[in-house]
C-alpha cells in the first residue's frame, strides 16, 4: 500500500514538472498549429531560427553539426564572389598590361659591351635546383588558382561547361598535390637566399633610379638588387608563408577547424595568392625577356663577366675577390655605407 502511494505521488510530481516544462512553449505550439491550418506552407518562422544560427538538436553530436545554415556564409560568398574576384582579377590584368607596355616602349635591356668568354659562378646546382621546383610549382599553382577565381566567369563560357567541369577537377587535384610540394620547396629556398637578400644601404639607390630599366643605364648592386629582394621578401617570404598556411589549413579540414575558420583562411589565401601572382608576373619578365642573359644565369647557373659587372658591379667584385683576382684600379667597390 505504501508503495502504491509513494508510486502515485512521483507520478504526480512528475507531472506536474512535465506541465510546468511545457508552459513557456505552449504559445509556440499553438501558433504553429493555427498557423498550419491557415497558411500551411508558411514555414518563415522556422527559417528565421535556422538563419538566426541557433543550433538544432541532432542525433550525432559534433562540431557544427547542428547548425544547417550559417549567415557568416553568405558574408564571406559575397566577398569572394565580388570585391576579392573583380579587384584581384583587376590587379593581374594592370601588372599584365604595365610589363607589355614597358616591353614594347623600351625593349631588352641589353650589354654594353662585348662578352669576354670568362665565366663566373652565379648559383649553385641546389640554389638552382630548388629555384625551379619552386618556380614550376608556382606555375602549376598560380594556373589552378586562376581557374577557381575566374574560371566559371571567363574559361567556361570559352569551353563550355562540361569541359570546364573535366579541367575543374584535374585543377583541383593538381592543386592539392602541388601545394605541399611548393612548401617543401620554400622550406629549403628560404635559408639557401636569405643570407644575400639582406637590405644594404646602396640598395636606395638601386630603387631612385629604378633599377636603370628607365634609361638603360646600370646601377650597381650586390649578389641580388633591391628589385629581387623586394620579391624575396613580400613575395617568397610573407605571401609564400601566407599561402602556404593558409592552404594547408584549407587541405586538411579534419583537424577541428569550424567553418568560419575556412572562410577567414580562403579568404587570406585568396588575397596572398592574388598579390604573389601580381610580383611574380614582374618577377618572370625581369629573369627572362626584360634583361640580356638574365634566364641564362638561372638556367646555366653561371655568367660571363661582362654581365655581372654591369648588373651586378659589386658582386663582380667580391665573385672575382674569391677567386683570387685583384680588383682592377678604378672600379669602386663596395660600400656598405653608401647612400
Amino acid at each position: 500500500m505504501r508503495a502504491a502511494v509513494a508510486f502515485l505521488l512521483a507520478l504526480l510530481v512528475c507531472g506536474a514538472a512535465a506541465a510546468q516544462g511545457s508552459q513557456p512553449d505552449e504559445p509556440r505550439v499553438k501558433a504553429q498549429q493555427e498557423r498550419e491550418i491557415t497558411q500551411p506552407l508558411n514555414n518563415a518562422p522556422v527559417w528565421r531560427q535556422i538563419r538566426g544560427g541557433e543550433p538544432g538538436y541532432i542525433a550525432m553530436p559534433g562540431q557544427e553539426y547542428g547548425q544547417a545554415i550559417m549567415a557568416s556564409g553568405e558574408t564571406w560568398r559575397e566577398f569572394r564572389n565580388g570585391p576579392l574576384t573583380v579587384w584581384g582579377g583587376w590587379l593581374i590584368v594592370l601588372v599584365a598590361l604595365a610589363i607589355l607596355a614597358y616591353y614594347f616602349s623600351k625593349g631588352q635591356m641589353k650589354l654594353h659591351e662585348p662578352l669576354t668568354g670568362r665565366d663566373l659562378e652565379r648559383f649553385s646546382v641546389l640554389e638552382r635546383g630548388t629555384h625551379w621546383v619552386a618556380a614550376a610549382s608556382f606555375v602549376i599553382l598560380a594556373l589552378t588558382g586562376l581557374t577557381f577565381l575566374f574560371g566559371k566567369h571567363l574559361l567556361m563560357p570559352l569551353i563550355g561547361h562540361l569541359a570546364f567541369s573535366w579541367w575543374a577537377t584535374a585543377a583541383k587535384a593538381l592543386h592539392n598535390t602541388f601545394g605541399p610540394i611548393f612548401i617543401l620547396s620554400l622550406l629549403l629556398m628560404i635559408p639557401l637566399y636569405a643570407k644575400d637578400n639582406l637590405w644594404r644601404p646602396y640598395d636606395w639607390m638601386w630603387l631612385r633610379r629604378l633599377g636603370g630599366f628607365a634609361d638603360h643605364k646600370d646601377v650597381p648592386s650586390g649578389r641580388y638588387n633591391a628589385g629581387e629582394k623586394i620579391w624575396f621578401w613580400l613575395g617568397v617570404m610573407l605571401a609564400g608563408i601566407v599561402v602556404s598556411v593558409s592552404g594547408l589549413v584549407l587541405l586538411f579540414p579534419n583537424f577541428g577547424q569550424q567553418r568560419e575558420t575556412i572562410q577567414l583562411f580562403h579568404a587570406a589565401h585568396t588575397i596572398a595568392a592574388v598579390g604573389f601572382i601580381a610580383i611574380g608576373l614582374g618577377h618572370i619578365y625581369l629573369g627572362t625577356i626584360a634583361m640580356q642573359g638574365a634566364y641564362a644565369a638561372m638556367r646555366l647557373g653561371k655568367v660571363d663577366e661582362t654581365w655581372a659587372k654591369e648588373h651586378h658591379l659589386y658582386w663582380y667584385h667580391e665573385a672575382k675577390a674569391r677567386r683570387g683576382e685583384a680588383r682592377p684600379r678604378g672600379q669602386p667597390a663596395q660600400s656598405r655605407s653608401e647612400p
